[in-house]
């Protein structure tokens, strides 16, 4: 069993940041991507952005040049860089690993930009 432990989520103005760090632990096997989705009330969850092995990232065209994703491979933790927040970014930010053992995921962090 793999656990995706996500923090550093809160409560900010437009235009600050945050940081999202996601930790994982237990079974971890040929981890491929880890990344970041996030989810608004009434509507589908959305990704964020990714990052595979390889370095390779991918973003969603809403935060491209804002967020930036990295990684530690040796501590299976993914980080979100969130810069010039703004408040259409406020959502539950979940954290997500995929491996050869399966698709998982964090509990959700909540993030809310005011204006």
């Amino acid at each position: 069993q793999v656990q995706l432990v996500e923090s550093g989520g809160g409560k900010v103005q437009a235009g600050e940041s945050l940081r999202l760090s996601c930790a994982a632990s237990g079974s971890i096997f040929s981890v491929n991507v880890m990344g970041w989705y996030r989810q608004t009330p009434g509507k589908q969850r959305e990704l964020v952005a990714n990052i595979w092995n390889s370095g390779i990232t991918k973003y969603a065209d809403s935060v491209k040049g804002r967020f930036t994703i990295s990684r530690d491979t040796a501590k299976n933790t993914v980080y979100l860089q969130m810069n010039s927040l703004k408040p259409e970014d406020t959502a539950v930010y979940y954290c997500t690993l995929l491996s050869t053992g399966g698709n998982y995921w964090g509990q959700g962090t909540q993030v809310t930009v005011s204006s």
